[in-house]
C-alpha cells in the first residue's frame, strides 16, 4: 500500500507563508502525477494543485493561482505546496492524493490520500 503524509501545518496570522510536505513510503513517488486538496468544515473536498511526475507541468484552482506553488523532489519522493499571502478562507484541512490520470480537478480520479494536515490562518 502507498502511504502519504503531510506535514508543515498550523496556526499562522493572515499574510503569511507556509509550506506543505507531503513524503510517500512503500513505493517511489516519482511515477505518479500527484495534487493537493483541501476541505473546510461544512464544505465539499475541493482540488488545490496537481504536478506532473516529471515536475514540468502544473495546474491550479483560480482561488490560489498566483499565491499557491506546487513543486516536487523525487529524490526525496515529497510533493510540496508553497502558500504565500495567506487568507482566513484558506482555513481547510489540507490533503495530497495520487492521481490515476492526467492533472484532474475531480476527487474520483486519485486513488490514494493522505491522513491530511490542518492549517488555519488567522485575520
Amino acid at each position: 500500500q502507498v502511504q502519504l503524509v503531510e506535514s508543515g501545518g498550523g496556526l499562522v496570522q493572515a499574510g503569511v507563508s507556509l509550506r506543505l510536505s507531503c513524503a510517500a513510503s512503500g513505493r517511489t513517488l516519482s511515477s505518479y502525477i500527484m495534487g493537493w486538496f483541501r476541505q473546510a468544515p461544512g464544505k465539499e473536498r475541493e482540488f488545490v494543485a496537481a504536478i506532473t511526475s516529471s515536475g514540468d507541468r502544473t495546474r491550479y484552482a483560480d482561488s490560489v493561482k498566483g499565491r499557491f506553488t506546487i513543486s516536487r523532489d523525487n529524490a526525496k519522493s515529497t510533493v510540496y505546496l508553497q502558500m504565500n499571502s495567506l487568507k482566513p478562507e484558506d482555513t481547510a484541512v489540507y490533503y495530497c492524493a495520487r492521481s490515476l490520470y492526467y492533472l484532474s480537478r475531480s476527487v474520483s480520479d486519485y486513488d490514494y490520500w493522505g491522513q491530511g494536515t490542518q492549517v488555519t490562518v488567522s485575520s
